[in-house]
Protein backbone atom coordinates (compact mmCIF):
# COMPACT_ATOMS: atom_id res chain seq x y z
CA UNK A 1 0.00 0.00 0.00
CA UNK A 2 1.74 3.14 -0.91
CA UNK A 3 1.39 6.72 0.90
CA UNK A 4 -1.13 8.04 -0.64
CA UNK A 5 -3.30 4.60 -0.52
CA UNK A 6 -2.65 4.85 3.16
CA UNK A 7 -3.65 8.18 3.71
CA UNK A 8 -7.20 8.17 2.03
CA UNK A 9 -7.42 4.28 3.91
CA UNK A 10 -6.86 6.02 7.52
CA UNK A 11 -9.09 8.97 6.49
CA UNK A 12 -12.12 6.85 5.04
CA UNK A 13 -11.44 5.00 8.76
CA UNK A 14 -11.96 8.25 10.59
CA UNK A 15 -14.90 9.58 8.91
CA UNK A 16 -16.68 6.07 8.79
CA UNK A 17 -15.89 6.07 12.89
CA UNK A 18 -17.68 9.61 13.35
CA UNK A 19 -20.15 10.00 10.79
CA UNK A 20 -21.07 6.06 10.60
CA UNK A 21 -22.42 4.74 6.90
CA UNK A 22 -20.32 3.07 4.32
CA UNK A 23 -19.46 5.45 2.02
CA UNK A 24 -18.06 7.97 1.79
CA UNK A 25 -17.59 11.39 -0.81
CA UNK A 26 -14.78 12.15 -2.96
CA UNK A 27 -14.51 15.49 -1.79
CA UNK A 28 -14.99 14.68 2.15
CA UNK A 29 -12.51 11.72 1.40
CA UNK A 30 -9.64 14.32 -0.14
CA UNK A 31 -10.51 17.11 2.43
CA UNK A 32 -9.83 14.71 5.65
CA UNK A 33 -6.78 12.90 3.43
CA UNK A 34 -5.36 16.21 2.34
CA UNK A 35 -5.21 15.31 -0.71
CA UNK A 36 -6.63 16.56 -4.25
CA UNK A 37 -10.13 14.54 -5.88
CA UNK A 38 -7.09 13.59 -8.49
CA UNK A 39 -5.04 12.08 -6.19
CA UNK A 40 -8.15 9.91 -4.66
CA UNK A 41 -8.88 8.90 -7.99
CA UNK A 42 -5.75 7.53 -8.73
CA UNK A 43 -5.50 5.63 -6.14
CA UNK A 44 -8.83 4.00 -5.78
CA UNK A 45 -9.86 1.32 -7.75
CA UNK A 46 -13.40 1.17 -6.79
CA UNK A 47 -14.31 3.95 -4.50
CA UNK A 48 -17.71 1.94 -3.44
CA UNK A 49 -15.12 -0.49 -2.40
CA UNK A 50 -13.45 1.63 -0.07
CA UNK A 51 -15.52 0.56 3.07
CA UNK A 52 -14.80 -3.16 2.38
CA UNK A 53 -10.95 -2.51 2.26
CA UNK A 54 -10.60 -0.29 5.34
CA UNK A 55 -12.45 -3.37 7.31
CA UNK A 56 -10.21 -5.80 5.86
CA UNK A 57 -7.16 -3.65 6.36
CA UNK A 58 -8.24 -2.61 9.92
CA UNK A 59 -8.63 -6.37 10.60
CA UNK A 60 -5.16 -7.55 9.26
CA UNK A 61 -3.58 -4.94 11.09
CA UNK A 62 -5.23 -5.83 14.51
CA UNK A 63 -4.48 -9.43 14.36
CA UNK A 64 -0.75 -8.95 13.02
CA UNK A 65 0.00 -6.16 15.93
CA UNK A 66 -1.46 -8.88 18.45
CA UNK A 67 0.55 -11.39 17.05
CA UNK A 68 3.55 -9.34 17.20
CA UNK A 69 2.79 -8.54 21.19
CA UNK A 70 2.24 -11.92 22.07
CA UNK A 71 4.44 -14.05 20.05
CA UNK A 72 6.67 -14.80 22.89
CA UNK A 73 4.14 -15.51 25.93
CA UNK A 74 4.17 -19.21 26.48
CA UNK A 75 0.71 -19.50 28.56
CA UNK A 76 -2.58 -19.43 26.78
CA UNK A 77 -3.98 -17.39 29.85
CA UNK A 78 -1.81 -14.76 29.48
CA UNK A 79 -2.11 -14.76 25.29
CA UNK A 80 -6.26 -14.65 26.04
CA UNK A 81 -6.13 -12.00 28.39
CA UNK A 82 -3.17 -9.76 26.80
CA UNK A 83 -5.67 -10.14 23.24
CA UNK A 84 -8.56 -8.41 25.36
CA UNK A 85 -6.68 -5.71 27.14
CA UNK A 86 -4.05 -4.90 24.42
CA UNK A 87 -7.34 -4.35 22.24
CA UNK A 88 -9.30 -2.20 24.90
CA UNK A 89 -5.92 -0.12 25.57
CA UNK A 90 -6.02 -0.13 21.60
CA UNK A 91 -9.03 2.09 21.78
CA UNK A 92 -7.57 4.33 24.22
CA UNK A 93 -4.32 5.16 21.99
CA UNK A 94 -6.40 5.65 19.20
CA UNK A 95 -10.24 6.26 19.43
CA UNK A 96 -10.70 6.51 15.70
CA UNK A 97 -10.15 3.12 15.15
CA UNK A 98 -11.86 2.16 18.66
CA UNK A 99 -15.08 4.13 17.22
CA UNK A 100 -14.44 2.26 13.97
CA UNK A 101 -14.43 -0.98 15.76
CA UNK A 102 -17.26 -0.62 17.87
CA UNK A 103 -19.59 0.94 15.04
CA UNK A 104 -18.87 -1.48 12.40
CA UNK A 105 -17.66 -4.89 14.70
CA UNK A 106 -20.83 -6.92 14.92
CA UNK A 107 -22.05 -6.03 11.11
CA UNK A 108 -19.19 -6.82 9.12
CA UNK A 109 -17.54 -10.37 9.95
CA UNK A 110 -13.86 -9.52 8.84
CA UNK A 111 -13.91 -7.06 11.57
CA UNK A 112 -14.92 -9.70 14.25
CA UNK A 113 -12.62 -12.73 12.61
CA UNK A 114 -10.05 -12.09 14.96
CA UNK A 115 -11.48 -14.21 17.94
CA UNK A 116 -12.09 -16.86 16.19
CA UNK A 117 -8.50 -17.68 15.31
CA UNK A 118 -5.95 -16.79 17.66
CA UNK A 119 -7.72 -17.15 21.01
CA UNK A 120 -9.55 -19.82 19.95
CA UNK A 121 -6.13 -21.85 19.45
CA UNK A 122 -5.43 -20.78 22.72
CA UNK A 123 -8.34 -21.99 24.03
CA UNK A 124 -7.67 -25.16 22.64
CA UNK A 125 -3.77 -24.88 23.55
CA UNK A 126 -5.41 -24.94 27.27
CA UNK A 127 -7.76 -27.38 27.03
CA UNK A 128 -5.24 -29.90 26.00
CA UNK A 129 -2.60 -29.17 28.14
CA UNK A 130 -5.36 -28.96 31.50
CA UNK A 131 -4.65 -25.24 31.58
CA UNK A 132 -8.43 -24.79 31.25
CA UNK A 133 -11.70 -26.74 31.84
CA UNK A 134 -14.53 -26.14 29.98
CA UNK A 135 -16.21 -28.83 27.29
CA UNK A 136 -14.54 -29.05 24.22
CA UNK A 137 -17.59 -27.89 22.06
CA UNK A 138 -18.08 -24.61 24.00
CA UNK A 139 -14.44 -22.82 21.87
CA UNK A 140 -16.98 -21.09 19.72
CA UNK A 141 -19.68 -19.71 22.03
CA UNK A 142 -16.34 -18.86 24.50
CA UNK A 143 -14.40 -16.52 21.72
CA UNK A 144 -18.16 -15.52 20.83
CA UNK A 145 -18.53 -14.28 24.36
CA UNK A 146 -14.94 -12.96 24.69
CA UNK A 147 -15.27 -10.74 21.36
CA UNK A 148 -18.67 -9.67 22.37
CA UNK A 149 -17.32 -8.44 26.03
CA UNK A 150 -14.53 -6.57 24.92
CA UNK A 151 -16.15 -4.91 21.96
CA UNK A 152 -18.52 -3.71 25.43
CA UNK A 153 -15.01 -2.46 27.03
CA UNK A 154 -14.53 -0.87 24.13
CA UNK A 155 -17.24 1.10 24.36
CA UNK A 156 -17.24 1.71 28.45
CA UNK A 157 -13.83 3.59 27.11
CA UNK A 158 -15.16 5.18 24.73
CA UNK A 159 -18.13 6.82 26.44
CA UNK A 160 -15.34 7.55 29.33
CA UNK A 161 -17.20 5.25 32.23
CA UNK A 162 -14.17 3.36 32.45
CA UNK A 163 -10.64 3.43 31.96
CA UNK A 164 -8.87 1.62 29.64
CA UNK A 165 -7.13 -0.33 32.47
CA UNK A 166 -9.89 -1.43 34.51
CA UNK A 167 -12.17 -2.24 31.59
CA UNK A 168 -9.58 -4.52 29.87
CA UNK A 169 -8.42 -6.11 33.15
CA UNK A 170 -12.13 -6.53 34.68
CA UNK A 171 -12.75 -8.12 30.88
CA UNK A 172 -10.10 -10.54 30.66
CA UNK A 173 -10.26 -12.05 34.52
CA UNK A 174 -13.89 -12.26 33.83
CA UNK A 175 -12.90 -14.44 30.73
CA UNK A 176 -10.46 -15.64 32.65
CA UNK A 177 -12.44 -17.31 35.61
CA UNK A 178 -15.33 -18.25 32.89
CA UNK A 179 -12.24 -21.10 31.48
CA UNK A 180 -11.61 -22.30 34.87
CA UNK A 181 -8.63 -20.15 36.16
CA UNK A 182 -8.91 -20.09 39.77
CA UNK A 183 -9.80 -16.42 40.78
CA UNK A 184 -6.37 -14.91 42.45
CA UNK A 185 -4.71 -16.32 39.61
CA UNK A 186 -7.09 -14.46 37.19
CA UNK A 187 -6.64 -11.46 38.63
CA UNK A 188 -2.62 -11.37 38.75
CA UNK A 189 -2.40 -12.58 34.94
CA UNK A 190 -5.39 -9.84 34.27
CA UNK A 191 -3.11 -6.82 36.01
CA UNK A 192 0.69 -7.44 34.87
CA UNK A 193 2.19 -4.47 32.99
CA UNK A 194 1.99 -4.81 28.88
CA UNK A 195 3.72 -3.00 26.16
CA UNK A 196 0.39 -0.99 23.92
CA UNK A 197 0.53 -2.94 20.45
CA UNK A 198 3.07 -1.86 17.99
CA UNK A 199 2.23 0.19 15.47
CA UNK A 200 2.25 -1.24 11.90
CA UNK A 201 2.83 1.01 8.78
CA UNK A 202 -0.53 0.22 8.30
CA UNK A 203 -3.06 2.46 10.07
CA UNK A 204 -0.01 4.15 12.32
CA UNK A 205 -1.16 7.51 13.60
CA UNK A 206 -1.87 9.94 10.70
Amino acid sequence: MNTATLRIHQAAMRIFAVEGGTTVAVSDLAREAGLSRGTIYNNLDDPQSLFTSVCETVAAEFRDSIKAATDHMDDPAEKVSASIRLCVRRVHDDPHWGRFIARYAMMEPSLGSFWAEMPAEELRRGLISGRFTFHRDQVASITATAGGATFGAMSLVLDGRRTWRQAGSDTAEVILRGVGIDRAEARDITQTELDPLPRLAVFDAA
